[in-house]
């Protein structure tokens, strides 16, 4: 149980446990003969129920005893019904749950077992209440009993708003009653689905629960309980359309492709170069929120070199239930055609329903985005066998770059979200001025008390109240307290350093979305790599966000135009939401927390990927990494793979070893790639890496060729 410490066992106590145990196995070996001769007579169902009754948690016993009934009820079909002795039958049933229960009230058998009985009808659901009645006042938190209530109350056709009274009732007698305050959360959430999209109806509720729980979070701050259910109330009153933040191509750009194989970084808006030696480029569509249904049904694409039918859209680190923030597919151009000029792209988003959140909020306002494709006659000439030059991540290769120059505004459009009138949720005004009342609130309970979860609480309500003056709502003078929220997540980090991995997590993301807030803030960590005094091709436009104690990924929704990116000397653990960067061609990940090569499986994504610095991370540094497993072991059904293992055996490359690194970089195609300081660096993974990679230049720091 919890909360109660183990201890040895005495000598007369270890011999009584072991007597108990010699009693149990003679016992089940009785009930196994029984069961696997299917025996069901009432003797034998007396030794399946003491069975039970020491030992609830017998799947296979409970199993038994469900195959006994249907075999009387089987045999009653057949003969003349005698609802008299099915009722006892099932009455029998219940007792021996009942009994069962007494002995361990959390047993997930025992009240599966009681749902399948009462599913057979015949019994009372008055007395099932009463029973109920008399468990939650023994454990009034149990979530089983309430589950079974929710059970109870649906067939019994009880109403929302009567159970919602119910759960008044038992928070009035204890407000820590964790499961009270949850069934209060569903019962609410069926009431809005029942009432549909009133949203006056949904306000008032709303209101009346945020005055409901507060009672109880100034009663006692540091009791969770409550502070949950805030969360869910928060989760409700920020609940809007999904809208589509960006995409690359902007809208408004002419795009200039290459076949080349050059690592450049000419990507200044509105004209935008990109090189694709397969002849083709990638789109992808960046959405405020986890979405599904992005396909060409929904999301049209208008190019007369490309039927819309032949369109794959795939989601980017989708969720377990196929949804995700965004989406990728790509459009290519025959091979016939050798030039374009101004060929006109246009791609329509949700002119037809079926993309909806995972909330279940449908995207219904249709977006269009539209820019051109050109491809130049000839491309730069590169004589075969040149050198490329090392790209090297030292300060003094960067230099700030000018925020008033030409190419600064020329970026500005490529930051610039803009969400027309008819995008707004028509709750926006409504939901902020709610959290806005909850943000006092909750600094004024602050002010009397350092809690925990209420500092985490003003953290999350600020961080909606942002999410709402972004996507809804005009500024009207409302300012964005990045500065405190950060001071909130760095507060929490010493106060709960249980959890500190959470808390930098979080204030990673409210970092990055301070850092890409506008043209004027992201500029500041863009640098020019090369020479700063005379520009040529052979320079890089950078975005440096190195030691700025980031630990993951997100809010990338303004950098899908980024080739060059510097995450180097950070905490990062996952670069999960870097495959939205369709163009990187140049990361560094140097002096990071990657364990493993399957925390950079979202490279495989970046098929424009060209150099790779992960030096120095703790790759095979730990002899237990449960990270490594998060990347699908290939020799299992679950991936399918055309890969030809027997070409690596004249290397001597155990791959089952090295079959993360053969999952990561097989599909790369790399000229430089930097692995030093890492514990599994050796002569085998570096033979498999040149096996891997023909292309690669420069390994190490030292040039191959």
């Amino acid at each position: 149980m919890h909360g109660i410490s183990r201890k040895t066992p005495s000598q007369d106590e270890q011999e009584a446990s072991d007597l108990k145990a010699a009693e149990l196995r003679d016992l089940q070996s009785q009930f196994l003969h029984l069961h696997h001769n299917k025996i069901y007579t009432k003797e034998a169902l007396e030794t399946s129920a003491k069975l039970l009754v020491v030992n609830p948690e017998h799947y296979t016993g409970w199993n038994y005893r469900k195959l006994a009934v249907q075999h009387f009820l089987d045999h009653q079909s057949e003969t003349e019904v005698d609802s008299e002795s099915i009722q006892l039958v099932l009455n029998e049933e219940l007792r021996v749950v009942e009994n069962a229960l007494k002995n361990n009230f959390k047993s997930y058998g025992a009240w599966y077992h009681r749902k399948w009985v009462l599913s057979k009808g015949h019994s009372s659901m008055d007395k099932e209440l009463r029973l109920l009645g008399k468990f939650q006042k023994l454990d009034s938190r149990n979530f089983h009993a309430w589950n079974y209530r929710r059970f109870i109350t649906m067939l019994k056709k009880i109403s929302d708003e009567e159970e919602l009274q119910y759960t008044t009732d038992m928070i009035f007698d204890n407000f820590s009653n964790y499961s009270a305050w949850h069934n209060r959360s569903v019962l609410l959430s069926h009431l809005f689905e029942k009432r549909g999209k009133g949203h006056s109806h949904k306000e008032s509720i709303l209101e009346e629960e945020f005055e409901f729980v507060r009672n109880a979070l100034f009663t006692d701050p540091d009791d969770q309980s409550g502070w949950f259910y805030h969360l869910w109330l928060l989760d409700q009153t920020v609940k809007l359309e999904p809208l589509l933040l960006s995409s690359w191509p902007p809208h408004g750009c002419c795009l200039y492709l290459s076949v080349d194989d050059y690592i450049g970084c000419g990507n200044l808006f509105p004209r935008i170069h990109f090189q694709s030696k397969d002849r083709m480029f990638p789109i992808v569509l960046y959405f405020s929120e986890a979405v599904e249904g992005v396909n060409s049904s929904t999301v049209t694409i208008e190019y007369e070199y490309y039927s819309n039918d032949d369109v794959i859209w795939r989601p980017l680190s989708a969720n377990r239930f196929g949804c995700a923030q965004a989406w990728l597919t790509y459009l290519n151009f025959p091979d016939e055609v050798h030039f374009l000029k101004d060929s006109p792209v246009k791609v329509v988003v949700a002119q037809f329903p079926g993309i909806v959140s995972t909330n279940g909020v449908s995207f219904s306002q249709t977006s269009y985005i539209e820019f051109s494709l050109c491809v130049p006659s000839h491309d730069r000439e590169h004589t075969e066998g040149q050198t490329i030059p090392r790209i090297l991540w030292k300060n003094e290769k960067f230099h700030p770059h000018i925020t008033e120059s030409h190419d600064a505004s020329l970026l500005n459009p490529l930051h610039q979200l803009k969400i027309t009138e008819e995008g707004k949720s028509k709750a926006s005004d409504w939901s902020m001025k709610t959290i806005a009342n909850e943000i006092a609130h909750c600094r004024d309970l602050l002010s009397s008390t350092n809690c925990k979860i209420g500092k985490l609480t003003l953290a999350r309500l600020l961080m909606a109240q942002s999410k709402l003056i972004s996507y809804c709502i005009p500024n009207d003078g409302v300012k964005v307290h990045y500065e405190e929220i950060l001071g909130l997540y760095h507060d929490l980090m010493e106060l709960d350093p249980v959890h500190i991995c959470y808390y930098e997590d979080e204030h990673t993301l409210v970092l990055l979305k301070q850092v890409t807030l506008s043209m004027e803030s992201i500029l500041r960590y863009c640098h020019q790599y090369g020479d700063s005094i005379s520009p040529s091709m052979d320079s890089h436009f950078c975005l440096r966000l190195n030691d700025l104690s980031l630990s993951r990924i997100g809010n990338v929704e303004r950098l899908l135009w980024i080739q060059m990116l510097d995450l180097s000397h950070n905490k990062i653990r996952s670069i999960e939401g870097l495959e939205a960067l369709q163009l990187l061609s140049c990361l560094n990940l140097s002096n990071n927390k990657i364990c493993s090569f399957a925390a950079l499986d979202p490279l495989r994504m970046l098929k424009s990927l060209k150099v790779l610095d992960i030096s120095y991370n703790e790759i095979g540094a730990h002899s237990v990494d449960t990270r490594r497993y998060l990347c699908s072991f290939p020799m299992t059904h679950a991936v399918k793979n055309d890969w030809n293992f027997e070409e690596f055996a004249n290397v001597g490359v155990d791959l089952t070893n090295h079959w993360d690194a053969f999952f990561i970089f097989r599909g790369l195609n790399l000229i430089q790639l930097d692995i030093l300081g890492n514990a599994v660096v050796s002569d085998q993974l570096k033979q498999l890496l040149f096996k891997l990679m023909p292309s690669l230049n420069w390994f190490d720091g030292e040039n191959r060729n």
